[in-house]
Protein backbone atom coordinates (compact mmCIF):
# COMPACT_ATOMS: atom_id res chain seq x y z
CA UNK A 1 0.00 0.00 0.00
CA UNK A 2 1.41 3.56 -1.05
CA UNK A 3 2.14 5.72 1.65
CA UNK A 4 -0.13 8.77 1.69
CA UNK A 5 1.42 12.45 1.02
CA UNK A 6 4.62 10.82 -0.07
CA UNK A 7 6.71 12.09 -3.13
CA UNK A 8 8.09 8.65 -4.43
CA UNK A 9 11.01 8.61 -6.14
CA UNK A 10 13.29 10.86 -4.85
CA UNK A 11 10.64 13.86 -5.27
CA UNK A 12 12.06 16.21 -2.14
CA UNK A 13 14.81 16.74 -4.26
CA UNK A 14 12.81 18.12 -7.21
CA UNK A 15 10.56 19.87 -5.10
CA UNK A 16 13.48 22.12 -3.56
CA UNK A 17 14.50 22.82 -7.04
CA UNK A 18 11.04 24.21 -8.27
CA UNK A 19 10.86 25.89 -5.18
CA UNK A 20 14.74 27.62 -6.01
CA UNK A 21 13.26 28.27 -9.50
CA UNK A 22 9.80 29.80 -8.25
CA UNK A 23 11.51 32.05 -5.57
CA UNK A 24 14.37 33.19 -9.11
CA UNK A 25 11.12 33.74 -11.52
CA UNK A 26 9.12 35.92 -8.41
CA UNK A 27 12.82 38.37 -8.04
CA UNK A 28 12.92 38.33 -12.01
CA UNK A 29 9.22 39.42 -11.75
CA UNK A 30 9.43 42.02 -9.59
CA UNK A 31 12.88 43.40 -10.89
CA UNK A 32 10.81 43.75 -14.49
CA UNK A 33 7.76 45.57 -12.83
CA UNK A 34 10.03 47.78 -11.55
CA UNK A 35 11.88 48.25 -14.92
CA UNK A 36 8.55 48.62 -16.87
CA UNK A 37 7.31 51.24 -14.43
CA UNK A 38 10.44 53.39 -15.62
CA UNK A 39 9.45 53.00 -18.95
CA UNK A 40 7.92 55.35 -21.41
CA UNK A 41 5.10 54.30 -25.08
CA UNK A 42 3.93 57.40 -26.94
CA UNK A 43 1.16 56.74 -29.38
CA UNK A 44 -0.26 59.49 -31.80
CA UNK A 45 -3.42 59.60 -33.38
CA UNK A 46 -5.21 62.18 -36.48
CA UNK A 47 -1.84 61.81 -38.40
CA UNK A 48 0.28 63.23 -35.42
CA UNK A 49 -1.82 66.11 -34.41
CA UNK A 50 -2.54 64.16 -30.68
CA UNK A 51 0.23 62.75 -28.75
CA UNK A 52 -0.09 60.85 -25.84
CA UNK A 53 2.86 58.93 -23.56
CA UNK A 54 2.08 56.45 -20.66
CA UNK A 55 3.99 55.67 -17.74
CA UNK A 56 4.85 51.48 -17.15
CA UNK A 57 2.54 52.69 -14.32
CA UNK A 58 -0.50 53.30 -17.16
CA UNK A 59 -0.33 56.74 -16.09
CA UNK A 60 -0.80 59.32 -18.99
CA UNK A 61 2.48 61.81 -18.50
CA UNK A 62 1.92 63.82 -21.11
CA UNK A 63 -0.20 65.14 -23.75
CA UNK A 64 0.58 67.24 -27.04
CA UNK A 65 -1.71 68.73 -28.88
CA UNK A 66 -1.07 70.17 -32.52
CA UNK A 67 -2.61 74.03 -33.08
CA UNK A 68 -4.31 72.98 -36.17
CA UNK A 69 -6.18 70.36 -34.35
CA UNK A 70 -7.54 72.61 -31.45
CA UNK A 71 -10.82 74.07 -33.38
CA UNK A 72 -13.20 75.58 -30.66
CA UNK A 73 -15.90 74.72 -33.17
CA UNK A 74 -14.78 70.98 -33.17
CA UNK A 75 -13.90 70.05 -29.62
CA UNK A 76 -16.12 66.63 -30.62
CA UNK A 77 -12.99 66.10 -32.76
CA UNK A 78 -9.97 66.79 -30.23
CA UNK A 79 -11.86 64.68 -27.38
CA UNK A 80 -11.83 61.54 -29.86
CA UNK A 81 -8.32 61.84 -30.80
CA UNK A 82 -6.95 62.76 -27.41
CA UNK A 83 -9.32 59.04 -26.68
CA UNK A 84 -8.13 57.23 -29.77
CA UNK A 85 -4.43 57.85 -28.90
CA UNK A 86 -4.38 57.20 -25.10
CA UNK A 87 -6.30 54.15 -25.85
CA UNK A 88 -2.90 53.32 -28.66
CA UNK A 89 -0.67 54.21 -25.92
CA UNK A 90 -2.19 52.13 -23.36
CA UNK A 91 -2.26 48.64 -25.82
CA UNK A 92 1.45 49.67 -26.59
CA UNK A 93 2.55 49.69 -22.31
CA UNK A 94 0.30 46.33 -22.33
CA UNK A 95 2.24 44.55 -25.31
CA UNK A 96 5.68 45.85 -23.26
CA UNK A 97 4.63 44.53 -20.31
CA UNK A 98 3.72 41.22 -21.64
CA UNK A 99 6.43 40.85 -23.96
CA UNK A 100 8.95 41.41 -20.40
CA UNK A 101 7.11 39.15 -18.99
CA UNK A 102 7.03 36.33 -20.78
CA UNK A 103 10.50 36.44 -21.28
CA UNK A 104 10.98 35.39 -17.35
CA UNK A 105 8.23 33.13 -17.45
CA UNK A 106 9.08 31.40 -21.43
CA UNK A 107 5.57 31.68 -22.11
CA UNK A 108 3.69 29.85 -19.27
CA UNK A 109 0.90 32.15 -19.77
CA UNK A 110 0.53 33.49 -16.87
CA UNK A 111 1.06 32.89 -13.01
CA UNK A 112 -0.43 29.89 -13.19
CA UNK A 113 1.28 28.96 -16.43
CA UNK A 114 0.40 25.49 -17.61
CA UNK A 115 -0.40 24.01 -14.29
CA UNK A 116 -3.74 22.13 -13.75
CA UNK A 117 -4.67 24.09 -10.44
Amino acid sequence: MAKRGGFPGGMPGNMNNLMKQAQRMQRQMEEATKELEEKEVTATAGGGAVEVTVSGKKEVTKVKLSEEVVDPDDIEMLEDLIQAAINEALRKMEEVSQESMSKITGGLGGLGGGFPF
